[in-house]
């Protein structure tokens, strides 16, 4: 009896092991703000309450599904407006809620991959989507080199990051950490130089562009 029990909860729990293993998701991610998070603390309060207010959040599925619906190969970008400054760092208090927000999800989505999309930003970032305002329909591409330090992301002609690898001439006060986390759970986190960051879209009221900052982070996520 002994044994059978046993062998039971062996099988359940590789039961549950295999489903856990079938629900995961896993890609690329990317992210740019428009203000330094890699950046020392004198940089970060002359900022502070006076930037960093935008910020791009894109996801590209390697392989996995959520909800049940598989997303291999499927895009989404997060664009967020808020009050104050994107960043959460216990040095400095802002408030940055609420949040407005804009998805993009890839147009070569089906109608059920888009709802699964949507789902899984919002699942990645609650509070930080609890306000979206417009969810469009963009051709995306997003492409990471964690090696140069080199990302690219393209939703059509709505938003744009570039980045290089931080350099040692990127270093202004030579007390530069990552200041700010990324804005959502990554992996392989890695800060980067942002050439370029850009939303021209609607429905948030505002479009931003910046070039050069010390704005970025390439990473991977796991679900």
């Amino acid at each position: 009896m002994k044994n059978a029990l046993i062998c039971s909860l062996s099988v359940l729990a590789l039961c549950a092991t295999s489903v856990a293993q079938a629900a995961q998701i896993t890609g690329e991610y990317i992210e740019s703000r428009s203000c330094d998070v890699y950046t020392g603390p004198c940089f970060a309060n002359g900022q502070i309450g006076q930037a960093g207010r935008e910020a791009l959040m894109a996801w590209k599925v390697d392989q996995g599904s959520w909800n049940g619906v598989d997303l291999a190969g499927m895009s989404a970008v997060l664009v967020l407006n808020a009050k104050d400054t994107l960043g959460f760092n216990p040095s400095f208090a802002v408030n940055p809620f609420p949040v407005k927000s804009v998805i993009l999800v890839d147009e070569k989505a089906s109608p059920e991959q888009r709802e699964a999309l949507v789902a899984f930003v919002k699942s990645s970032t609650p509070k930080l989507s609890d306000q979206i305002v417009k969810v469009d329909t963009a051709p995306i591409t997003l492409v990471n080199d964690h090696l140069s330090g080199k990302g690219k992301l393209v939703a059509g002609d709505l938003a744009r990051i570039e980045t290089r690898a931080m350099s040692k001439k990127d270093c202004v006060c030579t007390n530069e950490a990552v200041f700010y986390p990324p804005l959502t759970k990554i992996s392989n986190s890695q800060p980067a130089y942002a050439l370029l960051t850009s939303y021209t879209g609607d429905g948030l009221n505002n479009t931003w562009e910046v070039n050069g900052a010390r704005s970025a982070f390439l990473g991977t996520f796991r679900r």
